[in-house]
């Protein structure tokens, strides 16, 4: 028998057609689904903590407030056509300041609420009187030890209460002195111990379409305000005027996005109208694929004169990277290899890896080689760029020490064969071409040192230059960094002697540190490049750092709204085509949610 359902037997089933409509509540009241709407994502971010007071100029100052707690909804079941009732959690007020004595702690954020989720007030920072901070979604920052009325350096507790995964972090603990105050933790780190007492960092999270940072901790001994819906805590009194009152913390916020999503077997008539009106739901992936760039940390130069350039740490470029979604991804940054300092002569310290670890698949990259140095023929270390030799006549060090294809990296160049002062070492490999050799001019002439292997360009893949998470085009990157990576610490010279006085090597672009005159202080790699340091041009001067690694992950426009980074140094841009690209340059994780596309 016909059926109005155009021949499909069996139940009808219903589906979320909330066509990924997100609204933002910036203040307490209802929120009314679409009719369609039976699924929806949501952010519940809770108001920040206030900044404790500051005590006058023998007392100390205050502490920073923690930020509000940062909650996380994913695909909860809803009616349509419903209103659901939202609570958005205001931030708390400062602690008062007093000239001649004790002061108290900032007050509570208060909480924001959306369905089965509750995310906590930050706690306030702590002030001069003697009591702990408060805890909260994040807790505050501890208070100085000092004055006649001392504070309490005990840091806030985050994470209160208890949720699964934790909804912020403790405050840092103060130390003694005015200016003892900690800073506030935040959802992405704890805050920061005094006398530094920077804010703990942020969350950021792209259920807008745009990554946006949240629930950051209020800075101890600075009376900022947190930014209004944001969820960050307010900054501790202090500043020129040490009895200044404590800032507010910033007031919360909850976003929902309405999900589209159909699933099971559907009558003809009912798919036509939906994909008529633009309401027929993307189905969901579960993976997609992502280009990826892992650069390790680069290799220091060496400690002697004329000693050999670092090499950069290794480089992989990898296109078409399957991840799975509903998942966290650990990513690991490698530091640069520590400079080295008279008097112990020797090879340059090594970069550390660093790794995607995606679980079906990690990605990682060795890091670069110290460069050679000390008395005589000293050769470079291998890495995922080799490091220069040393004069006279060292060898630079193997490059693509993980054995990889394509290679990760290339060798370091070697010293100069003749052994004079003014000559000079071999510069360091970069991910994109071998370490250039030192050059003599015989034995009474002054030679050239090595220049450091070019990196690698990324353009290809993640766009022309410029973009927001290449190399900025500064001294110790070149003009034209923008784009390249991993490039190779320049070798160096010592000079002048017997009125000769050699040539530097360049660093490589992308990172790679210059070699410099004789005297002069020793360059580092560029940070967050994985750029090689220079050798040392006298036995004084240390040699140059190796820069730390970063790691890109391009994602298509599909997936943007479904990735979030932390902590908060870490963040999301648009990339080319309609792409985003999460750029990490501190160890981290990525978390994709659901994707539909």
């Amino acid at each position: 028998m016909a059926r109005g359902n155009g021949g499909i037997i069996g139940k009808t089933n219903q589906t979320s057609f909330g066509k990924c409509t997100v609204t933002s509540k910036t203040s307490s009241g209802p929120l009314t689904t679409q009719p369609g709407t039976r699924l929806v994502s949501a952010l519940v971010v809770a108001g920040g903590g206030g900044g404790g007071g500051g005590g006058g100029p023998t007392n100390g100052r205050g502490a920073g407030g923690g930020a509000g707690g940062y909650r996380t909804l994913c695909c909860a079941s809803v009616c349509g056509a419903t209103a659901y009732p939202i609570t958005v959690g205001g931030g708390g007020g400062g602690g008062p300041g007093n000239p001649n004595g004790a002061t108290a702690a900032g007050s509570q954020g208060s909480s924001s609420i959306f369905s089965t989720i509750t995310s906590a007030g930050g706690g306030g920072g702590a002030g001069t009187g003697g009591n702990p901070a408060p805890g909260g979604g994040s807790g505050g920052g501890g208070g100085p030890l000092t004055g006649p009325a001392p504070g309490n350096a005990t840091a806030g507790t985050g994470n209160s209460p208890p949720t699964t995964p934790p909804q912020g972090n403790p405050g840092g603990t103060g130390a003694p002195g005015v200016c003892g105050a900690a800073g506030g933790g935040g959802a992405g780190a704890a805050g920061t111990n005094a006398p530094t007492g920077t804010g703990g960092a942020g969350v950021a999270n792209s259920i807008t379409g745009s990554p946006v940072t949240y629930s950051t901790g209020g800075a101890g001994n600075v009376p900022s305000t947190g930014t209004a819906n944001t969820g960050n805590g307010g900054g501790g009194g202090g500043g020129p005027a040490n009895n200044a009152a404590g800032a507010s913390g910033g007031s919360g916020i909850v976003i929902v996005k309405e999900l589209s999503k159909a699933s099971g077997m559907w009558s003809l008539k009912s798919q036509f109208s939906s994909e008529q009106q633009g309401t027929w739901p993307k189905p969901e992936l579960t993976s997609f694929t992502a280009d990826l760039l892992v650069v390790a940390g680069g290799g220091a130069g060496a400690q002697y004169s004329s000693a050999g350039g670092g090499g950069a740490g290794g480089a992989r470029l990898i296109s078409c990277h399957s991840i799975t979604t509903n998942q966290t991804i650990t990513v690991t940054i490698g530091g640069g290899g520590a400079s080295k300092t008279y008097p112990a002569p020797s090879n340059g310290n090594p970069g550390n890896s660093s790794t995607f670890g995606n679980p079906a698949s990690p990605i990682s990259a060795s890091g670069g080689g110290g460069a050679g140095g000390g008395a005589g023929p000293v050769n470079g270390n291998a890495g995922g760029s080799g490091g220069g030799g040393q004069v006279p006549a060292g060898t630079g060090g193997a490059g693509n020490s993980g054995g990889y294809s394509p290679v990760e990296g290339y060798p370091g160049g070697n010293g100069d064969p003749v052994n004079q002062n003014y000559h000079g070492g071999g510069g360091g490999g970069g991910a994109g071409a071998a370490g250039g050799n030192a050059t003599s001019g015989g034995p009474a002439s002054p030679g050239v040192a090595g220049d450091g292997g070019i990196g690698i360009d990324v353009t290809p893949v993640f766009g022309t230059a410029p973009q927001p998470y290449y190399l900025a085009n500064t001294p110790g990157t070149g003009a034209t960094a923008g784009g390249y990576f991993a490039g190779g610490g320049g070798g160096n010279t010592y000079g002048p002697a017997g009125g000769q006085t050699g040539t530097p090597g360049s660093g490589g672009l992308g990172g790679g540190a210059d070699g410099v005159p004789f005297g002069n202080p020793n360059p580092n790699g560029a940070t967050n490049s994985g750029g090689g340091g220079t050798g040392s041009n006298t036995l004084a001067n240390a040699s140059g750092a190796g820069g730390s690694g970063i790691v890109l992950i391009k994602v298509p426009a599909a997936a943007g709204p479904a990735i979030s980074v932390s902590p908060g140094s870490n963040t999301i841009a648009c990339g080319p085509g309609g792409t985003k690209v999460a750029k990490f340059i501190a160890s981290g994780s990525l978390t994709v949610c659901r994707v539909f596309g």
